[in-house]
């Protein structure tokens, strides 16, 4: 039986409900949509509860929050493979190879489902070369696999992050949508126009950024029975901790329980397995196949 606690949320007071993958039995929805958003190298408590990120921790309060969430690997080119290969693939982020292995764009593409990958300031639509400050290729994983590579049509759903207001307004999200902030909004470098900056700087950009691009997509019509997964590529490099260190991760969405905290240890596989489940596609590629299930969340 599931057991509701009431208590203090780490981002704030207020009711929140607790719980463990094994201790209630839920049922992933289908979704409209499946989102994914990806910042950059910082730990779960530079966070949750940080004063500078107050958006970021309404949404955790909100919604649903996992609080044993981990990325598997340093540097960032390998969560970012896991998230949608469900593999690291790489050795460190100057990998330059064609991943050939089972991956989103292959599943997806097989069950009759469109995607389109959200790259701030890349260079033009369907850009698969090499990074132009402040895009950097290694935060765009679908970039380096053969089914894009190979194919321009696919490679054309790799698109400047505007497009996704423009796709908002006209209800053309597709099914599957991963996005990608460049590295002076991702908490990887400091904020436009800051030669030097503090974390907290970092941080605080980060949250501006998600209340002014992202949150106009929760709140549109467009997003309506989707799932938005908001998590980070890994920890610091100094936490190991299972790979790549306690990250924040947190689940938005119409049928995503409401102020619930989960205890479950997830990484990056259970995610990439959740957002083929949300779109009903059976293809887990990688270790998603295997991957404990997020349904706790619903």
């Amino acid at each position: 039986m599931w057991i509701a606690l009431v208590g203090e949320s780490a981002c704030g007071g207020g009711s929140i409900s607790h719980g463990n993958n094994g201790s209630r039995s839920g049922t992933i929805p289908r979704a409209t949509h499946a989102f994914v958003l990806v910042e950059e190298n910082h730990s779960y408590s530079s966070v949750i509860g940080n004063p500078a990120m107050p958006y970021t921790n309404s949404l955790a309060q909100q919604y649903a929050l996992a609080t044993s969430y981990y990325a598997n690997a340093h540097p960032s080119l390998l969560d970012y493979f896991m998230l949608t290969v469900g593999q690291t693939i790489a050795a460190d982020d100057t990998y330059t190879g064609t991943v050939s292995a089972d991956n989103v764009v292959r599943a997806l593409t097989a069950a009759g489902k469109t995607w389109k990958a959200y790259a701030q300031s890349l260079p033009n639509r369907g850009h698969t070369g090499a990074s132009v400050y402040p895009y950097a290729k290694d935060h765009n994983p679908f970039a380096y696999f053969d089914d894009v590579l190979k194919d321009p049509t696919q490679a054309a759903n790799m698109v400047p992050f505007a497009q996704l207001v423009t796709d908002i307004q006209n209800n053309s999200l597709p099914d599957y949508g991963f996005i990608i902030p460049n590295l002076n909004n991702d908490g990887h470098d400091c904020p436009p126009g800051m030669a030097a900056c503090a974390d907290i700087h970092k941080v605080a950009q980060i949250d501006d950024w998600v209340r002014t691009n992202i949150a106009p997509l929760i709140s549109s019509t467009a997003f309506a029975n989707s799932v938005l997964v908001y998590t980070w590529d890994e920890s610091v490099v100094t936490d190991r901790t299972n790979g790549g260190g306690h990250v924040a991760t947190i689940l938005i969405g119409s049928a995503v329980r409401k102020g619930y905290q989960s205890t479950t240890t997830y990484q990056h596989q259970s995610t990439l397995k959740l957002t083929m489940q949300l779109l009903g596609v059976g293809d887990y590629p990688g270790l998603a196949a295997t991957a404990p299930d997020m349904t706790e969340f619903f």
